[in-house]
């Protein structure tokens, strides 16, 4: 899947497009609009907190770190005198640990950090534009910037990511 992002000027244009882009074959749960906090979306597909956070970012970035974590205290555990004698078993347990942990903590404090990816837009979005993210194939790309840029010449087109990060698996 890859994502593109489209800033659009208004709802009524942001309607307009979703009903577009469901007549051709994009599923609601693929398309994500976000809007400044005073604005109600009303029906429309509102962006989740997982894409307006750096929630997956930051879960990601957790394990490794959580991970490193866990294997230092293991490994001081072991070096310490009188510290009690673990093997390699209780090593990789304190590192799961230590993942689970890490990946824990970061995911929780992101979730009030606005996504990374989202702040070139954010005085748009301040201004009372509309931010659309659509996940589609990469089969599909040029069609549908095609169907929006067709149909809605003042919706604009800002960038394509090669791959949808924030995807969960399954999705």
């Amino acid at each position: 899947m890859q994502r593109i992002y489209f800033l659009v000027p208004d709802i009524e244009t942001s309607r307009s497009i979703v009903t577009e882009l469901e007549q051709a074959d994009v599923e609601e749960k693929h398309i994500h609009i976000i809007a400044s906090a005073d604005v109600a979306l009303e029906d429309l597909p509102e962006a989740s907190l997982l894409q307006k956070s750096d929630f997956l970012a930051a879960f990601e970035r957790g394990i490794p770190l959580g991970a490193a974590s866990g294997l230092l205290v293991g490994l001081v555990s072991m070096i310490v005198p009188g510290g009690i004698a673990i093997g390699g078993g209780a090593l990789l347990a304190c590192m799961a640990a230590g993942a689970g942990v890490g990946s824990f903590m970061g995911s929780m404090i992101a979730l009030e950090i606005p996504n990374s990816r989202h702040k070139d837009f954010q005085q748009a979005i301040e201004r009372g534009e509309f931010l659309m993210l659509i996940d589609v194939p990469k089969d599909r790309v040029i069609e549908i910037e095609n169907l929006v840029l067709a149909h809605h010449p003042n919706a604009e087109l800002e960038k394509v990511e090669a791959r949808a990060l924030n995807i969960p698996p399954g999705y």
